[in-house]
């Protein structure tokens, strides 16, 4: 079984990406913005917080954590979502999620402007993104696509199962698969029979957001298994992050496979960063044709 390794592809990327943002710098003299919200005190969404900041620092990009209180009302959210619209020097607006309850991801995001949108979450650029005009595609999905060209797995005419069907990962990768050639199934919560269905698979994408659902048994041999789960346990006094998949079950079963971490991961905030560039990219155009 060979490793998917997102760390190692993360940083060719990000090598390439501190070039191309230098050079941009150099042009017009604009460093590509970035600001994350961050709304209450999970302390998994701040890990990750964190390493969305000091990676798109490595890379040139300005960027800033904006912390709000668990309880802040959807109107303040909204106003200050729509300050940072107006701001020239951010490109990119994150929400980081989950959201504390009552808040809605979709209530919240839908007033982000859709030319600040880096994961594609807007109605707009989710239409765009469906019929093939998309500014940036979504992290997640774009990650495991630049996997796939980096360790040159052949998309085209394999049988592709999704696990998951979210708006943030698991349609929109199906939607990516199915440009790619690939023929795709999609699997949730009320599909019948999943393990006959992956068994089948050249390739499964796990994106059920539930520890441990699929192991060995799940999957023929020889497939492409990409790991999209994340899950925090204590196990000894320590945390331990697993994945849908029981990883180490694949040995010499699967041909490619995820880790967790050190797989998706890596990729998504890569690609975060990406997609700020290519938005500040967009504003630079935009605004020398105005």
């Amino acid at each position: 079984m060979q490793i998917l390794d997102g760390r190692l592809v993360a940083q060719k990327i990000t090598t390439e990406l501190k070039r191309k943002i230098h050079s941009f710098y150099e042009q017009h003299k604009i460093s590509p913005g970035l600001v994350v919200i961050l709304v209450g005190n999970n302390p998994a969404s701040q890990v990750y917080v964190h390493q969305k900041i000091k990676t798109a620092k490595q890379v040139g990009i300005h960027s800033k954590v904006l912390s709000l209180p668990e309880d802040i009302s959807l109107n303040k959210l909204k106003q200050t979502i729509q300050s940072l619209n107006q701001d020239p020097a951010i490109h990119a607006i994150l929400v980081q999620l989950p959201l504390p309850h009552p808040l809605s991801w979709r209530e919240v995001v839908s007033h982000i402007d859709p030319r600040k949108d880096p994961d594609c979450l807007t109605v707009e650029n989710q239409g765009l993104a469906w019929s093939g005009q998309a500014r940036v595609l979504p992290c997640t999905p774009s990650g495991i696509m630049k996997l796939f060209e980096h360790y040159n797995i052949i998309l085209k005419g394999k049988k592709a199962v999704v696990v998951g069907r979210s708006q943030i990962v698991g349609l929109p990768m199906a939607q990516i698969l199915l440009r790619a050639n690939a023929t795709v199934t999609v699997c949730h919560s009320h599909t019948k029979n999943l393990s006959k269905i992956t068994q089948e698979a050249d390739l499964v994408v796990v994106a059920a957001g539930c520890p441990g659902l699929l192991g060995k048994k799940d999957f023929k041999k020889g497939a492409v298994v990409v790991d999209v789960g994340i899950h925090r346990t204590i196990e000894n006094n320590k945390t331990i992050l697993k994945g849908d998949v029981l990883f180490e079950e694949l040995k010499n079963w699967v041909a490619y496979a995820t880790p967790v971490p050190g797989g998706v991961g890596p990729m998504t905030v890569t690609i975060l960063l990406e997609n700020t560039f290519q938005l500040a990219c967009l504003a630079a155009e935009s605004k020398a044709h105005a």
